[in-house]
């Protein structure tokens, strides 16, 4: 290989004269990325944020038809058949996506309760770490996140309070915490659109507004609620005004169509988490796996004995339950952990998930182009005419809450509109007042299933279902009516704008947001009033502080000193992302070249290293610096080494 002539122009584009191709790739993707890192700068200097959030609440690119579009009367009549054939095969597909797309949502949920079904059992067992509020609700955080079902954890929380084991008052945090738990699940499913940096954009800012909202319900009606016990007080007056009757089960419909293919793969025996939860140490080294699925009760008549000297005069009646019908699915008698195959269903439900998604948004992308899209974007996302424009929003609040009691879970719902917001069919704003409506939703499905519940659990688990619900009601009142209370929105598109810039990012938020930060709070509380209140105050004060200035350096920064006009006095690291960035980038790069090393001689081998050199740079490193490292590159690219 003959390197003849290679220069650079201003912009740092290289110019190659008979060069390798593959050195020109190398060359031209590490400096193309250096070129979109200044120009990404310089937009976030000039206060582009402030844009990207307000086209992210636009409606989506798939309503703008581009001239290459093709409409039904420019094709010829084969062409239309065709087309019309097309889109015929693609929507029973669609549907046929979207329900193994649930049914994998069932499975994976499953695997997590499989794997860490127990350990959620033992946490509850605490109940004097229950009685800490914040403990609590990072309680229910962590158990939702480890058996992915707020279903679940209600469930163990009315058998705890009609047990006599757990306060009403104590677990209204629970509540709390796992209506933030269970909100992680469309978060993972925003993680399988990050191929396209748009779309994850979009994705991941309609994701995490559920988030959003939850936390800052939480942030304002968990210290209103540990102070005057408002949703206790409420949810007691309702069941106190009501003449509760045990009635019948809640009714199932979305399960109706995915139980028969879920339960030929898994089924799991739910009562031993609760059984384990209220204390029961005989259902330990029970299986969660299901082994029999029905079981037969038998009055049996036993002698009385009360002593081995006494004679047995007396006779009795007791239950004997024989089982009689072994269940039938892939996992029965299996010799297997249940560690082991939930590590096995999460393996394999993930990949169903990633594939449906993938496939979903392909043959939406397809379906949803031109005019098609406009017209669903025109009933999606447009307002009703003045004076009623206000009414839109609530009418996506009632849509929202009526298909999650169609599917009877928040975490189907949200997942299955979260691609939707990525290509663009659902806006932002339109897809939070659904989220709303989605948290309403599940309330219901609980509160019919509380209604089914025997005699001597019917008021605890009635009360339960209820703080539930007006936690997500009043969250609505804080968070909704008045457009400037929106702060969800903005946020969420906050996120979205960073996860796009850097994906990384949202890995790290749902190790922060579900696991690091929750697990932190709950080490804090455990060391008692005195260390969390020492530490967790001023770090309060703190944030409380930055977002006061930060504020104040956009609406009026002439009130600020000079030097807190901008927060250019504080490190890189503090400020900015971007150090960090460039040691993710690296350590990426590292790991690629280290796999790919053997087929590089040594000199090829620190052209990739003295060209990751160049990634990044901009931000913070010397000119010099960057040019030491391209005149090295280029002078290991002119020594005419072939590859070995």
């Amino acid at each position: 290989m003959a390197v003849t002539h290679l220069h650079w122009d201003d912009t740092f584009t290289p110019v190659f004269c008979n060069v390798d191709v593959r050195y020109q790739a190398l060359v031209t993707r590490y400096v193309s990325q250096e070129n979109k890192g200044k120009s990404t700068e310089s937009i976030g200097h000039n206060g582009g944020t402030e844009q990207e959030e307000d086209d992210l609440l636009e409606t989506s690119p798939l309503t703008q038809e581009s001239n290459s579009d093709l409409t039904m009367e420019t094709l010829s009549k084969p062409q239309r058949v065709k087309m019309v054939a097309s889109t015929v095969c693609k929507i029973p597909l669609l549907f046929l996506l979207l329900y193994f797309f649930v049914c994998s949502l069932d499975i994976l949920s499953s695997a997590f309760q499989l794997a860490g079904g127990k350990v959620a059992g033992d946490i509850f067992q605490e109940n004097a770490i229950l009685s800490n509020p914040v403990a609590g609700l990072v309680v229910g955080i962590l158990v939702t996140v480890l058996v992915q079902s707020s279903s679940t954890s209600t469930s163990i929380i009315v058998s705890l309070v009609s047990s006599g084991l757990l306060d009403v008052r104590s677990a209204i945090p629970i509540i709390m915490g796992s209506n933030i738990g269970t909100s992680v699940t469309n978060t993972i499913v925003a993680l399988m659109q990050a191929g396209e940096r748009e779309e994850f954009e979009r994705a991941f800012a309609g994701a995490t507004v559920h988030d959003c909202f939850n936390w800052l319900s939480v942030l304002v009606l968990l210290p209103l609620e540990a102070a005057s016990g408002l949703l206790m007080r409420m949810s007691q007056a309702v069941v106190d005004t009501l003449q509760l009757s045990s009635g019948d089960e809640a009714p199932e419909l979305l399960k109706v169509i995915t139980e028969p293919l879920t339960k030929m793969i898994i089924q799991l025996d739910r009562s031993v988490i609760t059984a384990i939860a209220t204390g029961d140490q005989s259902v330990r080294n029970k299986t969660l796996v299901k082994q029999w699925c029905q079981t037969t009760t038998l009055k049996v008549l036993v002698q009385n004995c009360y002593s081995m000297l006494s004679s047995c005069l007396s006779w009795g009646t007791h239950n004997l339950s024989e089982q009689t019908q072994k269940c039938r699915h892939l996992f029965v008698d299996c010799s297997l952990s249940d560690l082991a195959i939930g590590l096995v269903l999460l393996a394999c439900s993930l990949l169903v998930l990633c594939s449906c998604l993938i496939l979903l948004v392909k043959l939406l992308n397809s379906l949803l182009k031109g005019q098609v899209a406009s017209a669903i974007n025109n009933v999606v996302n447009t307002d009703f005419p003045y004076p009623f424009t206000w009414l839109a929003g609530y009418l996506a609040v009632l849509v929202g809450a009526g298909m999650t009691f169609l599917v009877q879970s928040s975490s189907v719902f949200t997942s299955a509109i979260t691609p939707l917001i990525g290509i663009g069919v659902i806006s932002i704003e339109r897809a939070y007042p659904l989220t709303l409506g989605s948290n309403l939703g599940t309330t219901t499905t609980a509160t019919l299933a509380a209604l089914a519940s025997p005699g001597d659990k019917l008021a605890a688990a009635t009360q339960v279902a209820l703080c539930h619900f007006f936690f997500n009601f009043l969250g609505i009142l804080l968070w909704y009516p008045i457009p400037a209370t929106r702060l969800p929105i903005r946020m969420a598109c906050a996120l979205g704008n960073c996860t796009a810039r850097y994906r990384w990012f949202a890995v790290l938020y749902l190790l922060l947001c579900f696991l690091l930060l929750p697990s932190l709070v709950f080490a804090l509380s455990m060391a008692g009033w005195k260390v969390m209140t020492g530490i967790g105050v001023p770090v309060i004060m703190v944030i409380i502080s930055v977002v006061i200035v930060n504020i104040l350096q956009v609406q009026r920064p002439d009130s600020l000193p000079l030097r807190l006009q901008n927060w250019d006095f504080l490190p890189g690291w503090m400020t900015s992302l971007q150090p960090l960035d460039d040691v993710i980038t690296r350590g990426t790069l590292w790991s690629r070249v280290m796999v790919r090393s053997y087929s590089l001689c040594p000199n090829h081998f620190l052209i990739y290293l003295f060209m990751s050199g160049l990634k990044g740079a901009p931000s913070y490193k010397p000119k010099s610096t960057r040019k030491l490292f391209m005149s090295l590159s280029m002078a290991l690219i002119k020594s005419d080494l072939s590859f070995t």
